[in-house]
């Protein structure tokens, strides 16, 4: 288990109601379903998000499989609109 922060741009800075809060777990997948839990909204928002963990995209890789480290910092970026 490992402790970080978690930080929340555009529309998951809404829907969290912060810009950023400590988490603590052992995967991205545990990260989000500790996250979303009674946060319907974050939840909806996650889902369709990308991520980055200290800095480096996620991509497409299964979130179960996504460790992380003791002070890692995870990014939530929803889908940007604009151009």
């Amino acid at each position: 288990m490992s402790t970080g922060k978690v930080r929340y741009w555009a529309a998951a800075r809404e829907a969290a109601g912060v810009a950023e809060e400590s988490f603590e777990a052992a995967t991205l997948a545990e990260l989000m379903t500790k996250i979303t839990r009674n946060r319907a909204e974050l939840a909806r928002v996650v889902s369709r998000s990308s991520f980055l963990v200290d800095g480096s995209p996620v991509g497409k890789r299964a979130h179960d499989t996504v460790v992380l480290a003791e002070g890692a910092t995870v990014e939530i970026l929803p889908p940007f609109a604009g151009g």
